[in-house]
């Protein structure tokens, strides 16, 4: 799997100790981590949480990723910006049971953790539990078990609903302000992951246009 992370710039301070953490969990479970930025807090290019948003639904749209681990001070603003995306079912995490809870019973393709609001002592420890909840089992099971079938046909029933009551990205791309769009494709790294990830021709195309880029296919 495909985990794409996201940093926003009132943390980009915590953004190694994040990293890392993911890093630990994700990677012995055979898992690739794209880390999209911020990096530091000096960074050149820098994400709001409306832009963390905006790119989780570029990456998961495009193929790029198949799941975005992101998150702001209480991660509330970034996990907004992502559900506002079509096709992005983003939870906000603050601890293991949530990651398990939302993980069996949502099934959800991002998540938003908080990065100040409680992150003390040990928390690259609650990072990397919650993780593990996350990535290092089979998703969707149910919780309780016998309520698997209803929480399935459940996501689905919102799945549907959000087909109907959202634009398709491509079209959001078109249509949202074109600078907001530029600089939340700007980090130093996006272009590398993105396009040598993304399938989505549609999506792929319109991003070249826009940074001008000439690069191959994805293999």
């Amino acid at each position: 799997m495909k985990i794409a992370l996201i940093i926003e710039n009132s943390q980009a301070a915590k953004s190694a100790i994040v990293h890392d953490a993911l890093n630990a969990v994700a990677g012995p479970l055979g898992h690739e981590v794209f880390h999209y930025g911020m990096y530091t807090p000096e960074d050149k290019a820098s994400l709001t949480y409306v832009m963390n948003g905006l790119l989780t639904g570029i990456l998961l749209n495009s193929g790029a990723a198949d799941f975005v681990v992101t998150g702001c001070g209480t991660g509330t603003g970034s996990m907004l910006a992502a559900n506002a995306m079509p096709g992005v079912f983003c939870g906000l995490i603050i601890d293991p049971t949530d990651a398990f809870l939302f993980g069996q019973i949502n099934d959800g393709n991002a998540i938003a953790m908080p990065y100040a609001k409680g992150f003390g002592w040990a928390a690259e420890l609650n990072l990397q539990d919650v993780y593990r909840k996350l990535f290092e089992g089979e998703r969707g099971l149910g919780y309780p078990k016998e309520r698997a079938e209803i929480m399935r046909k459940n996501r689905g029933v919102l799945k549907d609903l959000k087909a109907v009551t959202c634009h398709d990205m491509l079209t959001v791309l078109k249509n949202v302000d074109q600078d907001l769009l530029k600089a939340a494709i700007a980090g130093e790294k996006f272009q590398e992951y993105f396009f040598a990830n993304a399938t989505d021709a549609g999506i792929r195309d319109y991003i070249q246009g826009l940074v001008g880029a000439k690069v191959a296919e994805p293999a």
